[in-house]
């Protein structure tokens, strides 16, 4: 996916902190939710632990719960922050607002197509394959600008990172939804080697020790 292959870079794919609408389970998507202060806390403990990283840049989502985490971010390492559009959580039209109970009660025939992984408008909204459309090359732009070995966060939502992961590992979209889901300001981390990208972590909350001895 990208034009510069075997340089080192990663991608720092990291979900939002906790929103009251994470709590009662209902579907953000692209309405505009703040952090509970759980949610602030959990973004600055986590921000602590990327910055051992030593992040070369950051991009977020325009979305305050999103934008809100990558301040955390930003102020521990002083780097500026970008927002995007693009890197907005899925757009699902009436299913907005609603609980998964709700959902599966009123659109159960659409709800379980999309378990299924067949392409589904949830509420009328985006096709996954379109968020990736919108999301993975923002994602991709901002790597190509790290210099080799370089290191990107990118402050996004479940559904938006799934799907770009997705996108960027060239995985077959009937397959996104096994890598499943990623926990209030957990993150994956994608890795370039030889061959483009490989997800190296998935939901990760802690950092892990180097892999050794692998196929790397």
């Amino acid at each position: 996916m990208s034009g510069h292959r075997g340089r080192g870079r990663r991608i720092v794919l990291w979900r939002h902190g906790q929103t009251t609408w994470n709590l009662e389970q209902r579907f953000q998507g692209t309405t505009d939710i703040d952090l509970t202060e759980a949610g602030v806390a959990q973004a600055r403990r986590a921000a602590r632990l990327l910055a051992a990283l030593t992040p070369h840049a950051i991009i977020s989502s325009d979305l305050r719960r999103a934008a809100r985490t990558a301040e955390e971010l930003s102020t521990v390492t002083g780097l500026p922050v970008t927002h995007y559009e693009g890197l907005r959580e899925t757009y699902a039209g009436a299913w907005q607002g609603l609980t998964h109970t709700e959902i599966n009660e009123r659109y159960g025939d659409q709800y379980a197509a999309w378990k299924r992984g067949e392409p589904v408008r949830r509420g009328g909204g985006e096709l996954e394959t379109e968020v990736a459309d919108r999301a993975a090359p923002v994602v991709l732009a901002a790597a190509d600008k790290l210099t080799d070995g370089g290191v990107l966060v990118v402050v996004s939502h479940g559904g938006t990172i799934r799907t770009t992961i997705g996108r960027l590992l060239d995985l077959d979209p009937v397959s996104w939804e096994s890598l499943g889901g990623l926990s209030n300001c957990c993150w994956s981390v994608l890795g370039e080697g030889a061959r483009g990208w490989r997800l190296t972590e998935h939901n990760a909350g802690t950092l892990p020790e180097p892999v050794l001895g692998d196929d790397s």
